[in-house]
């Protein structure tokens, strides 16, 4: 660069007007009403999910980003999903962008496409005044915090902030305080906070985890895209519940008309279109598998991707992954096998093998022979009688809904009667009985799969579709996943605290001093296991899937369904 300049300077070229590049990102507000043209946008996708608009301003560095101009987008959920739409003041400057696609903030490259300005609008714009004249009073940072009490006020989130230690001032008092609330006035439990510097802020992010009452609070930085988001979500009408109500059950209800679909017409055939990856860490999650595929994770088809769990809802270290044709599987198998994944520190060599759907398909049903498909109409018209004697049975991945009982015996001594495993269910499906295979009196583990989407490239919202090989008249008719459930822990350390359970179940904000009971023995010693209440079956049944099997300090921790 220096030298170009010295040869401008000696062919006499004149630096007139120079072009200014912004030192920071600034806010801005947007409204649903303004025009921005379609060549100003880019969609960015890959983000850390902690990433907030200044990292991402830093990532187009020397780039002129309009004021408000990162608009960070959200999932039905309310919780980010790796996107942003980014505005900029010029064309120029949008295309330069467009460069930038496949460089990389951390280990995580980015892909950066095209956008329209309507997008933009659709994520940024607003017209609620309530969040306009919050925006207008020009903090330079924005906390969001979830978790709150319901009956909570400014003045107590004032409190929360200036208690020591860590002590922050929030901007114009209760002024810079908004909290979130739906069309009827119940409140959401979030609230946005403003603060003047970011030094302020980042004190009070500091504060992530501690409690207010007997909720813990969690703490996030925010954007005022995302202020205007969150108050649009909320003030819709079509919209009436708390975000975490909506997310897709585990295992979805399958109303009693519908006829069950076996898993043989999921994925099956001869063209070697699938991967198998194998040794995967049991914590890894679909965005783990995208980084280690890296480029050739752009064949993935959609909603291709699925996590193998076993028949106790236990990561199994596998994954089958469905590409868009057989010549993507070879390069991806031939490219990545035997490569390493960093996983917490830690490298693992993961086995990438070429496979077919009926590859996929004879794994996951333990090597047993498929169902006639000859024998659907009759299985699916048929009315619902009493199963005949169990030749071929399968368990789900969590044991089936079943009436809350009281557990007098855990109350009274602070003991468990024995927790069996799930009962077998016979299959859907049933064949003649010359089609099977002499089964062993005992039953393998059975592995289940788990469909994930791929976040990239991601589609239009559709809800997820989970397709399932057993049920009962008993378990359909069992009634929706909701109502007060409960979960045992086990494995605790003799001197665990509430906080530490309460650290370990991190990203549950139902789980709060009020839920825990820790059990005692008949000395009135801690014997190791503790009681987790939660709202709904369908959340209990996540923090097993997600929790279980993990290490608080050097224990290993077992979760239960109670």
């Amino acid at each position: 660069m220096a030298k170009i300049l010295t040869r401008l300077v000696n062919d006499g070229h004149s630096f007139g007007d120079p072009e200014v590049i912004n030192e920071r990102l600034e806010g801005g507000i947007c409204s649903k009403n303004e025009y921005v043209s379609d060549g100003l946008v880019v969609r960015a996708r890959g983000l850390p999910w902690q990433s907030s608009d200044q990292d991402i301003a830093r990532f187009f560095k020397g780039l002129n980003i309009a004021k408000g101009g990162v608009a960070l987008c959200l999932s039905p959920q309310g919780r980010r999903n790796g996107e942003a739409l980014i505005r900029f003041e010029s064309e120029e400057h949008r295309d330069l962008a467009l460069k930038r696609h496949k460089h990389h903030i951390g280990q995580r490259y980015i892909e950066v496409y095209k956008a329209s300005g309507k997008d933009f609008i659709n994520v940024a714009g607003g017209n609620n005044s309530e969040a306009q004249a919050f925006l207008s009073r020009g903090g330079q940072t924005i906390i969001r915090m979830r978790g709150l009490p319901f009956t909570s006020t400014t003045q107590q989130v004032l409190e929360f902030f200036t208690r020591d230690p860590n002590s922050s001032q929030v901007l114009d008092g209760e002024e810079g305080i908004l909290f979130v609330h739906y069309p009827d006035g119940r409140s959401t439990g979030d609230a946005f906070v403003l603060f003047a510097t970011e030094e302020e802020s980042a004190k009070a992010l500091k504060k992530h985890r501690e409690m207010m009452g007997s909720r813990y609070i969690e703490l996030f930085k925010s954007t005022t895209a995302e202020v205007q988001q969150v108050l649009n979500r909320s003030m819709d009408p079509r919209n009436p519940e708390q975000p975490d109500s909506q997310l897709t059950p585990l295992i979805a209800q399958i109303p009693a008309g519908i006829p069950i679909i076996p898993q043989s017409l999921i994925t099956s055939g001869t063209r070697r279109d699938c991967i198998r990856l194998r040794n995967l860490p049991s914590a890894a999650q679909v965005t783990d598998i995208l980084t280690f595929l890296g480029e050739f994770s752009q064949f993935i088809i959609y909603q291709g991707v699925h996590m193998v769990y076993t028949a106790t809802g236990e990561a199994s270290g596998e994954a089958f992954i469905q590409l868009d044709s057989e010549d993507a599987a070879t390069l991806t198998a031939i490219n990545r096998h035997r490569c390493q994944m960093i996983f917490g520190n830690k490298k693992r060599v993961i086995e990438v093998i070429q496979c077919s759907g009926d590859d996929m398909s004879y794994v996951l049903t333990n090597g047993m022979p498929q169902m006639s498909i000859s024998a659907m109409p009759t299985a699916m018209t048929a009315p619902a009688l009493p199963p005949p004697s169990p030749i071929t049975l399968q368990r789900p991945i969590l044991s089936p809904v079943t009436p809350q009982t009281i557990m007098t015996t855990s109350a009274l001594t602070g003991t468990f009667p024995y927790m069996s495993l799930a009962q077998p269910l016979p299959a859907a499906f049933t064949p003649t009985i010359t089609a099977l295979p002499q089964r062993p009196a005992y039953y393998p583990p059975i592995l289940y799969w788990y469909p994930s989407p791929p976040v990239s490239p991601p589609t239009p919202q559709t809800p997820a579709i989970t397709y399932y090989t057993t049920t009962t008249a008993t378990n359909t008719a069992a009634g929706p996943y909701t109502g007060p459930c409960m979960i045992i822990m086990r494995g605790l350390p003799i001197n665990v605290t509430v906080q530490d359970i309460m650290n370990y179940f991190q990203g549950f904000p139902e789980v709060g001093p009020d839920t825990i009971s820790i059990q005692t023995n008949l000395e009135g010693r801690p014997n190791g296991d503790a009681l987790i209440s939660f709202t709904s079956r369908l959340e209990a049944e996540r923090a097993i899937v997600e929790k279980n099997r993990r290490h608080l300090g050097n224990r290993f921790i077992e979760l239960f369904m109670a």
